[in-house]
């Protein structure tokens, strides 16, 4: 069996696979260094921890206690959101790979570190399990470099400026669900809380909304999307580096738009600030889009996914009606598993005896 392992800043969740890539149960535990929540299956029990190290072996005596030792684990899998330019495919962990994860915190601050924790974690309970690791930017390594080439010095080019995206996995499992009837040129969008598109050719990411962080891109919950530099300068010097980093990831979107980042509730309200957010969520998904039909050459299907994408058939509608111009495609509605395509990477990476 796959434990797969996705550790957050103050959340531990895991999903346990059989060798046919069912699920066999899903768990969390939450508020992570502090009181809370062990949830698995559908048991619930309050619970203590100190740090991820602590959340997993409770985790780990819950799975026991199941039937689900760790001895009867094959493997561990653990999402890792940034792989940077050298991690863009699935790796086993190794002290090289995890150097590399290491390294690119920077690119990261908010994401990997909490990733490695649950890394750290498992290393310290199990030593002898194998790790392997998949990465959210990994999908989007295909992109050209037109694609991910910012027009700034090559010394910050170098430094690792550049356009990553992100939701990979996402992307990586719509393909594997798709199968054999792939379309040639997919839009696809994962629409939750964190919104992006991508455009995908033949199988592979041909350009994608989001950039050097998921800052960047379409209007989301509680993130930006897209704003001017020479803005987030301004608002940098007024409120300061740390206070407009939580301004435009946590404050801005549709929580700034009309109060309130649950979709539901604003499709369900008929003041004029909830229509004014579903309206500019919408306007600025399409709009984006119509760049990524322009990189793909043209459109041959659409596919949502995400906890948006997946439940609000006004939300696809209102983006479809904006984008009736390029004829009548298919549009198609995925389950949103990157806990699946985890386990996936992580099976053909076995099987290849890696």
């Amino acid at each position: 069996m796959i434990l797969v392992l996705n550790a957050g800043s103050s959340s531990l969740k895991i999903e346990l696979f059989d060798q046919g890539l069912e699920p066999v149960v899903s768990g969390a535990v939450t508020n992570v260094g502090a009181q809370g929540e062990l949830k698995l299956g559908e048991s619930r029990q309050d619970v203590q921890t100190a740090d991820h190290a602590e959340a997993l072996q409770l985790m780990l005596e819950a799975l026991e206690a199941r039937g689900h030792p760790i001895s009867a684990l094959d493997a561990a899998a653990p999402r890792v959101v940034h792989g940077g330019t050298i991690l863009t495919q699935p790796a086993r962990l190794t002290p090289s790979v995890l150097r590399t994860i290491e390294s690119v915190i920077p690119l990261a601050p908010l994401h990997n570190p909490n990733n490695l924790a649950g890394i750290y974690a498992l290393q310290a309970t199990a030593p002898d399990l194998p790790q392997y690791c998949s990465f959210g930017t990994a999908f989007h390594a295909t992109n050209p470099d037109v694609a991910t080439r910012y027009a700034i010095p090559q010394t910050q080019h170098d430094a690792g400026i550049r356009r990553y995206g992100f939701h990979g996995l996402s992307y990586a499992n719509m393909v594997a669900d798709f199968g054999d009837a792939l379309p040639h040129r997919l839009m696809a969008f994962h629409l939750g809380n964190g919104a992006s598109l991508c455009a995908i050719l033949d199988g592979k990411s041909y350009a994608t909304s989001m950039g050097y962080s998921p800052l960047s891109g379409l209007t989301m919950g509680t993130r930006s999307g897209d704003s001017d530099g020479a803005a987030v300068l301004r608002m940098s010097q007024a409120f300061g580096e740390e206070e407009t980093d939580r301004l435009l990831n946590n404050a801005s979107g549709l929580k700034a738009l009309a109060g309130d980042n649950n979709m539901k509730t604003l499709l369900s309200r008929d003041d004029e600030a909830a229509k004014f957010a579903v309206e500019h969520f919408c306007y600025w998904a399409a709009r984006h889009a119509g760049s990524a039909v322009v990189a793909m050459g043209g459109l041959d299907a659409v596919a949502f996914t995400g906890g948006i994408g997946e439940n609000a058939a006004p939300i696809r509608d209102r983006i479809m009606q904006h984008l009736s111009f390029l004829g009548d495609v298919p549009v198609h509605v995925i389950m949103a598993d990157e806990e699946k395509q985890i386990a996936r990477d992580a099976m053909a990476l076995m099987a290849e005896g890696r």
